[in-house]
């Protein structure tokens, strides 16, 4: 099938095929990629031979079924196995352009061209002539560099921020007129608190008018703050990294996030891996389809979503995920990063004077906030220094900051309590 770009609502002809158009469209790319990739790449090769599976057999995306699911701490074990890609890559080594790093470390070989990531943004409005600050880490992870060349996808300019610097990036908002938001809705909603600290009127004095969200959830009362009190224009993706980018995204109809073409995504029982109705809650399961040389196959989020089959009013016809209901794994995102807890376990119990811990997940004012509560196997400890120090080993591996670190006495956390827990409640 021929695939143009257009110049109104849609970016390219994959978002209104009809149903069995699109239903024979990914089967056939989602055949031809595991034949490539069981061919060159010695993990898919392993996968599909344990579990008893031909290549010819995965005609259709429900035979996907057949295959087990694989998550990040699979991921994480398999990379560790067998540096540096865990066999997953079906290309020598010297033909891969770029590689990323997630928290794990993972390891994650991505070619350069991205512009369909586009289509993402083009939903959002995002058009030539506007200016769209792109609040994401440019360092090591692959966000910045993906929403960059999303955002390029559309003719906008980008201004390269990355994260943090709320004091510089106000100021850049207010000298080059950006037009445009790209970052978590926990940042913008900060840059715009801290520009009335200094007395200025966020929606007289600056030139905002959409913004586009990943890495966390928008709740729908600061998503009303935004759109209501300061007239900008919101709108939410969904993004995975280790399959390689946004898999859904919403139109300006906000009724669920169309899933992308470019990848097969499915809604199954976490337990079973059995894929699942319209409307049933499950976990999302994805195939990255746009780079043949990556062979991660049905990839376990650990986010629970469902999804509808109603063509959207915009015209587009893929099916939309109805919003990220829960976790179904030991992973939970905070911040748009993933905390693992093989890899919290590591930060923390590496210390010899810990003897159990909790990390607590909430949220203040549209924020996460992580508090971490210890119990020591001895007093006299220097618990300013481990405090530290305990921060700083988390944030090595895990990549994010905890906020408040406190020392309880011994018996206040049970043994056979979880070592992470999310209190967020989204309203």
């Amino acid at each position: 099938m021929a695939v143009s770009g257009k110049k109104g609502e849609f970016y390219d002809a994959l978002e209104t095929m009809a149903p069995d158009a699109r239903r024979a469209y990914l089967d056939k790319k989602l055949a031809a990629h595991v034949a490539y990739t069981y061919r060159r790449a010695p993990a898919v090769k392993k996968l599909l031979d344990k579990a008893g599976v031909r290549p010819a057999e995965i005609k259709t995306v429900k035979d996907l079924e057949k295959l087990p699911v694989t998550r990040k701490t699979d991921l994480l074990e398999m990379e560790q196995a067998s540096l540096p890609y865990g066999g997953f890559t079906a290309m020598p080594a010297a033909e891969v352009e770029r590689v990323f790093i997630s928290p794990g470390p993972i390891y994650e070989i991505q070619p350069s061209r991205y512009k369909w990531f586009a289509k993402s943004f083009w939903a959002a409005g995002f058009r030539k002539g506007d200016i769209v600050i792109n609040t994401f880490t440019y360092h090591l992870s692959p966000a910045g560099i993906l929403f960059h060349e999303g955002i390029r996808g559309c003719g906008a300019t980008v201004v390269v921020a990355g994260t943090g610097n709320t004091d510089l990036q106000i100021q850049i908002l207010k000298d080059l007129k950006v037009t445009g938001f790209c970052g978590t809705p926990s940042f913008l909603n900060t840059i715009i608190k801290r520009t009335e600290e200094t007395g200025k009127n966020f929606k007289r004095d600056f030139y905002i008018k959409r913004a586009w969200f990943t890495g966390e959830m928008l709740p729908p009362s600061l998503r009303k703050t935004f759109e209501n009190d300061y007239a900008i224009d919101t709108y939410q993706a969904y993004a995975v990294t280790e399959p390689g980018g946004a898999i859904a995204y919403e139109c300006r109809h906000k009724s669920g996030m169309h899933l992308m073409d470019e990848f097969v995504t499915e809604i199954v029982d976490p337990e079973t891996g059995k894929q699942l109705g319209p409307g049933e809650t499950g976990e999302i399961v994805t195939t990255q389809l746009h780079n043949k040389n990556w062979g991660l196959l049905r990839f376990g989020t650990g986010d629970l979503s469902s999804y509808v089959t109603e063509k959207c009013a915009c015209g587009r016809t893929a099916y939309r995920i109805t919003g990220i209901v829960g976790r179904a794994g030991d992973a939970i995102k905070v911040r748009g990063m993933f905390i693992v807890a093989k890899q919290a376990d590591q930060a923390i119990m590496g210390f010899s004077q810990v003897a159990c811990y909790q990390l607590l997940v909430g949220r203040r004012e549209h924020r996460d906030e992580m508090m971490l509560k210890v119990e020591l196997k001895e007093s006299g400890v220097d618990t300013a220094k481990l405090s530290l120090d305990i921060n700083n080993k988390f944030q090595d591996i895990c990549r994010i900051k905890i906020d408040k670190i406190e020392f309880v006495n011994p018996g206040m956390i049970g043994e056979k309590q979880p070592g992470i827990i999310d209190e967020r409640k989204w309203e």
